[in-house]
């Protein structure tokens, strides 16, 4: 099965594809730079999935992704829960005190700004991946630079964990999910249990009122709304597509509340139905 994440081997996507697949055997990571191209991979069946994040509890959602999903012919399989660690890492035998520098992916810099405000000798670089950064110190031979990144990195890259987790709050956590292709055949993957939530995206006419007709049409079906996210239509300035998280106890009221939705919205699309992390 080859399984592909948006960057470096080692990262968090690469983490969360192994925990999430672990039971399946001769798993291969194929490491993207962009997201584009791993969708791509998938669209064309290269790849037999992808593992992407969707949300971290501190920084949000990833909205190049919601795009992704709404464009692109494929499902949401399943989801999963990865608690982030940043860790400070270095090339064998460095000491602390021997690092000038540390680089990281932003959003990794900015989950650990309390380690990074209470060492203001550390020169801060933003760097295009967090477990990049490992790659990039060992590749280099730098022995006064280290990477704030995942544990996986240092293992993958032979690297060393000086201090371990660094980041800012403990209850740091990203949501990943397994993108399939359309059309594809189900239980590739192995059992997943009975789908307990779906992702929709849907649009709705410019005018007042309607976004809360539509998310009355859900609560009136039985389903309990978890997370709403709107993004712009390319093209229609002050327009957007409405993405919803939704929970359900049985298949009659996820139809239900399509059929509800599909009454109301002039564009449904359902992203996936999956069990719930």
């Amino acid at each position: 099965m080859k399984i592909a994440i948006q960057g470096e081997m080692g990262s968090n996507s690469h983490m969360a594809a192994v925990a999430m697949l672990s039971d399946l055997r001769g798993l291969e990571i194929v490491a993207c730079t962009v997201s584009a191209e791993v969708m791509a991979k998938v669209v064309a069946g290269s790849v037999d999935g992808a593992v992407l994040p969707i949300e971290n509890s501190l920084h949000g959602s990833v909205a190049e992704h919601y795009d992704l999903l709404l464009e692109m012919p494929v499902r949401i399989e399943r989801e999963s829960l990865l608690r982030i660690r940043h860790n400070v890492i270095a090339a064998p035998g460095v000491k602390l005190g021997e690092v000038r520098k540390v680089m990281s992916h932003p959003v990794a810099l900015s989950q650990c700004r309390k380690f990074l405000a209470s060492h203001p000798e550390l020169e801060v670089v933003p760097f295009y991946d967090t477990a990049g950064s490992v790659k990039h110190v060992m590749a280099a031979g730098l022995r006064d630079a280290a990477g704030l990144a995942p544990e996986l990195a240092a293992s993958w890259y032979g690297a060393e964990v000086l201090l371990p987790g660094v980041e800012d709050h403990a209850d740091n956590f990203t949501r990943f999910h397994l993108i399939r292709r359309d059309g594809v055949v189900d239980g590739e993957f192995g059992p997943t249990g009975e789908p307990n939530k779906m992702s929709v995206a849907f649009a709705i006419d410019h005018r007042p009122g309607t976004l809360v007709a539509a998310l009355e049409r859900l609560a009136a079906a039985g389903v309990n709304l978890t997370k709403i996210e709107s993004r712009p239509v390319p093209g229609s300035p002050w327009e957007y597509v409405f993405y919803v998280d939704a929970r359900f106890d049985s298949r009659e009221r996820a139809e239900a509340a399509l059929a509800a939705l599909r009454e109301h919205c002039r564009m449904v699309k359902v992203l996936g139905r999956y069990r719930a992390a």
